[in-house]
């Protein structure tokens, strides 16, 4: 698989599924348009090298520039990146399940082993794991199940006050702070509600499984909820 400053193709896919895929169909707007910028931002390289890559992408017609030259994935785009975000989800459980590692851990190491693993691989992979409904971190293994889940979830810093709800996901897209989410007892699963919202310094205040703590904003974003 051709790389561009140690990200191949696959993974630049992914992460413009993300920024189009956060919770929601797929209609790019201004809040989740995937431009140079923003995908550089989010695999750590410099955008001369996430634009090289997208005009690349572009010429593989794999992405079609909008008018705001965002970057949107066409047909044969989603399909691809539906199935690139599917192995990375297979692979997480196969290292959580079986090889012992936290959930957090395997994020890290499926984007390292995301290229070796052929597709007959992870077909057999799936089938020992039991066919699981979700990666560690709350996805569907499934797109298609993703995305028909999407309209009874809400991000954590959109959660109305006092409104109790249950962590169904959490955002892959940065590593430390999915560490941070499972030290700071944020995973699928647990009960969270907001206690009080702090505009000017940016964070709230929450309960989750009974303890108190609080959460920048940024943070709570990537924290997708269902309210009960």
């Amino acid at each position: 698989m051709a790389r561009t400053q140690g990200h191949s193709v696959d993974e630049y896919l992914e992460t413009i599924y993300f920024l189009a895929f956060p919770i929601g169909e797929y209609q790019p707007s201004a809040g989740s348009t995937a431009i140079a910028a923003r995908v550089a931002e989010m695999l750590g390289v410099s955008r001369a090298s996430a634009g090289e890559m997208l005009k690349r992408l572009e010429a593989d017609g794999l992405v079609e520039r909008g008018e705001q030259k965002e970057a949107i994935l066409t047909d044969v785009g989603i399909e691809r990146a539906k199935r690139v975000v599917r192995k990375h989800r297979i692979i997480e459980r196969f290292l959580t399940d079986f090889m012992g590692y936290t959930a957090a851990e395997s994020h890290v190491h499926a984007d390292e082993l995301g290229d070796t693993f052929t597709d007959e691989m992870i077909e057999r992979i799936n089938e020992r794991l039991g066919h699981p409904d979700r990666c560690p971190h709350g996805w569907p293994v499934e797109p298609e199940l993703e995305q028909a889940e999407n309209a009874g979830l809400i991000t954590l810093a959109d959660l109305e006050t006092g409104q109790p709800a249950e962590i169904v996901r959490l955002a892959e897209h940065d590593g430390d702070l999915l560490h941070w989410f499972y030290a700071e007892g944020l995973a699928p699963g647990a009960q969270v509600h907001v206690r009080a919202a702090r505009p000017a310094a940016e964070s709230l205040d929450i309960t989750v499984d009974g303890t108190d703590r609080s959460i920048a904003e940024r943070a709570a974003l990537g924290i997708y909820v269902r309210a009960a």
